[in-house]
């Protein structure tokens, strides 16, 4: 017999979850790659071995939507809590936005923040860039190495610039497909709101909410990128969408050709606004929880893949701030320790008869590969032979309650108090090192997370000489405006 072959680790007995299906198998590493995926039962040697019997091993997932909250806002959660928070939930990745203080907008800021991080992530990371409406121009000078995508607000954020007005909004559109960046974009219309504040006054309760950052905005901002993608061919992902009204929108523009995915978070998943008037502050979001039928369209949008990807939108504050009148307390709330139990506990109760396979190869697929190819992560997000060994070994079976005191980020509260989930990270391993460890008495491991290199996924345009004229592509209504500033 000729001599074993000897690896870093090997995670043996378990099911894996691989872009072909399930099946079990043997995840054998080696400097910080999967050397292997082998046979169920084979002879391994390796200097760690982590029996997975009994559960299942999903690629490293990637939450693609995080704010961690550094710079400027550490008082309330900081890299090396929220990075915590991620392993502890089975993420491996994380790409966090740009609305800190001060706000991520330009090449310099990405190598401030990241110097910042460095040494104190579990997780590798990316950034999502800032939009600057007055700067269209700053999107030009991004590179690969800082950002392949940037987040555009046009509502509710006042760490970032907000984007308004049209002429802003065409200068963006523009530049982003000139240069073949993503925009990430937080669509409802701030406009409409100040209408409806002028009009209304500020909310008095917390069950008033809803009716003063209603539906009606995000479906008008929904329609207005649908718009602009179409004029410009830009590549739009529209994060933490939250009525049925914007995903019949956003699925029938991406059947139509255009380049346009979106994203549900497992808040606007798990609850409705019924649960306002028991959680108040704790659930107060923007955009805000919606009414059962929303999340029940939501939640068809995730089982047919209707939605690109799931994001947590990680968003801590203190229960002080929280503990504000009304009109104060800040929108967010933490999410991402939560978001792969929630997402399995509720495709287990929407989908009983469906097996743990078909629930966990979803999951690989909204949660891995496809953030990996929106955002240019090659060797992230899939369980294959020279892919990065990040994995999860995972318990489908475990039942367990989160609380106060097993939350993981800074702000120490969750949401999901009190709620009974299905399903576990039980380990979590980053580039072959395990980071998380349910078991262990240091459940964590060590914070030498990376900034991670990426791929521009959204192509450049033609060079002019090579296009068609513009009246043989494009309705009259498409012709570009000059950029504005």
């Amino acid at each position: 017999m000729g001599q074993l072959s000897t690896y870093d680790l090997a995670v043996v007995g378990g099911r894996l979850i691989t872009p072909e299906g399930a099946r079990p198998g043997v995840v054998a590493v080696r400097d910080g790659k999967i050397a292997e995926l082998l046979p169920p039962g084979v002879e391994v040697q390796a200097r760690r071995v982590i029996d997975a019997a009994g559960r299942y091993v999903l690629p490293g997932l990637i939450d693609s939507h995080v704010h961690f909250r550094t710079p400027g806002l550490t008082h309330k959660e900081d890299w090396a809590h929220g990075s915590r928070a991620a392993a502890a939930g089975g993420m491996t990745t994380v790409i966090d936005m740009p609305n800190t203080v001060p706000p991520l907008l330009t090449r310099q800021d990405a190598h401030d923040k990241d110097a910042i991080i460095a040494g104190s992530s579990l997780v590798d990371y990316r950034f999502h860039a800032g939009v600057d409406p007055a700067r269209p121009w700053l999107l030009k000078q991004l590179t690969e190495r800082e950002a392949v995508s940037a987040k555009l607000f046009m509502a509710g954020h006042h760490t970032a610039p907000l984007v308004a007005r049209d002429d802003q909004l065409d200068a963006i559109f523009a530049t982003a497909a000139e240069c073949g960046l993503r925009l990430a974009v937080h669509a409802e219309a701030g406009c409409l709101f100040d209408l409806l504040d002028q009009w209304r006054g500020e909310p008095g309760a917390y069950s008033d909410f809803e009716a003063h950052r209603p539906r009606t905005g995000a479906i008008v901002a929904a329609a207005k990128v649908i718009e602009m993608v179409r004029r410009h061919g830009t590549a739009a992902h529209l994060v933490h969408v939250s009525t049925a009204e914007e995903a019949d929108l956003l699925t029938a523009a991406a059947h139509a050709g255009l380049p346009i995915t979106f994203e549900v978070t497992p808040h606007h998943l798990s609850f409705t606004r019924d649960d306002t008037r028991r959680l108040g502050a704790r659930i107060r979001l923007s955009p805000a929880i919606r009414t059962a039928e929303d999340q029940d369209r939501l939640w068809a949008a995730v089982m047919n893949e209707e939605v690109a990807t799931i994001g947590s939108d990680h968003a801590p504050h203190l229960l002080e701030e929280k503990g504000r009148p009304v009109a104060e307390a800040p929108p967010g709330l933490p999410g991402v320790q939560e978001m792969l139990p929630a997402l399995f506990t509720g495709m287990a109760r929407r989908r009983p008869a469906e097996s743990h396979d078909e629930r966990l190869m979803r999951i690989s697929r909204l949660l891995g590969a496809n953030p990996a190819r929106l955002f240019g992560l090659t060797g992230k997000g899939r369980l294959s032979t020279g892919a990065d060994a990040d994995l999860v070994v995972f318990d489908p079976e475990a039942l367990w309650s989160v609380t106060s005191a097993t939350a993981a980020t800074k702000c120490g509260w969750s949401a999901y108090e009190g709620w009974m989930f299905q399903g576990r990270a039980d380990i979590t391993v980053r580039r072959g090192e395990v980071i998380f460890d349910q078991a262990a008495e240091d459940r964590f491991g060590a914070p030498d997370g990376t900034w991670l290199r990426a791929t521009r996924s959204v192509p450049l345009p033609e060079p002019a000489a090579t296009r068609a004229p513009v009246a043989h592509r494009h309705h009259k209504h498409s012709r570009r405006r000059q950029p504005v500033g």
